[in-house]
């Protein structure tokens, strides 16, 4: 977008995505990112971040302001750490060797918050209508990791996203099943948390976990779960129906904490790739069966975002409140 005639155009700064696989990197001037500069990198082919942003800029004709990273991990002021790839990075030495001015780091679940309240219609899925009101919002990333984060809006208009590590807490359990499910986990991982099933490792522990009640030997990768459950497998849609159901009840869950009037959103690959099964294995029976609850969790719109530089977006929209 070309700035308007006697404007200024807004200062250039770096955004990026650093997942668990890969990592996406862009210029941005204001909340737009700049046409043909976004890069993917794989992970598994560089020591660390500072490598990839090096790299990135030196292909680059001009120098950003400021630096805004998503990161799945856990972020401590400047420092951060990669809890699935086990990197390490220092947002002040990144600044410092590509002499950018400030680097922030977000939890990736935080820049996606950003960005939602900002996607059009066409990137989004509806799952379920619900009641739409007010501007509190919730973002559920289901993909190497599993994380949620919250997203208010001031009286002022801000957006706020504060961090979290949902994805650490516990499984929701019900039934024998669950219950089974919990300490064959705890066995193998010493506890039963909501990524521990979630993820895409999870799926494949899930997928395990009911081999093994069957007797089946062997198990699959995350793929090829669901390429069976295409071909009717009945271990792998039983595996796919606990999965939803288990999804259901974990996302009912932590709305309550938050009350996102304004909707639900699901991010990530394991979301997407789950998307043509909610119906069909009952996530709307597990979302809303919350006892008491169940009809104000039935009020909550849920969507699936489709935009895969949603987390770059709301980096750009993260630092223009900056």
């Amino acid at each position: 977008m070309t700035a308007p005639l006697g404007t200024t155009p807004a200062p250039l700064v770096l955004v990026a995505d650093i997942g668990g696989t890969n990592t996406r990197m862009a210029l941005a001037r204001g909340r737009d990112l700049v046409a043909g500069s976004t890069t993917r990198f794989r992970n598994a082919e560089y020591s660390g971040l500072g490598e990839i942003v090096s790299q990135y800029l030196s292909r680059q004709d001009a120098l950003p302001e400021k630096a805004a990273f998503a990161l799945a991990g856990i972020i401590h002021g400047d420092q951060a750490e990669m809890t699935n790839l086990g990197w390490k990075a220092d947002a002040r030495e990144i600044a410092r060797d590509n002499r950018i001015a400030h680097v922030h780091f977000l939890n990736d679940l935080q820049a996606q918050g950003y960005a939602v309240g900002g996607l059009p219609a066409s990137h989004l899925r509806t799952i379920r209508h619900g009641q739409r009101e007010g501007n509190t919002r919730l973002v559920i990333g289901l993909g190497t990791g599993v994380n949620a984060a919250p997203v208010f809006t001031t009286s002022a208009g801000q957006c706020v996203v504060p961090a979290s590590e949902s994805g650490h807490i516990h499984l929701p359990l019900r039934g024998q099943d669950d219950y089974n499910l919990a300490d064959w986990l705890v066995a193998r991982r010493g506890i039963a948390s909501v990524e521990d099933v979630l993820a895409g490792a999870g799926l494949e522990r899930l997928y395990s976990f009911h081999a093994e009640q069957t007797g089946v030997a062997g198990g699959k990768d995350a793929a090829a779960i669901l390429a069976a459950m295409e071909t009717g497998c009945t271990l792998a849609q039983s595996v796919g129906r606990h999965y939803v159901r288990l999804l259901g009840q974990t996302v009912a869950s932590l709305a309550l904490v938050t009350l996102p009037y304004a909707g639900i959103y699901l991010i990530g690959g394991v979301a997407r790739a789950f998307t043509p099964w909610l119906d069909q294995f009952g996530f709307e029976a597990a979302f809303t069966d919350m006892g008491r609850m169940s009809a104000l969790v039935q009020r909550f719109p849920v969507a699936m975002v489709e935009d895969d530089y949603a987390a770059l977006a709301g980096c750009a929209a993260y630092l223009t409140s900056r």
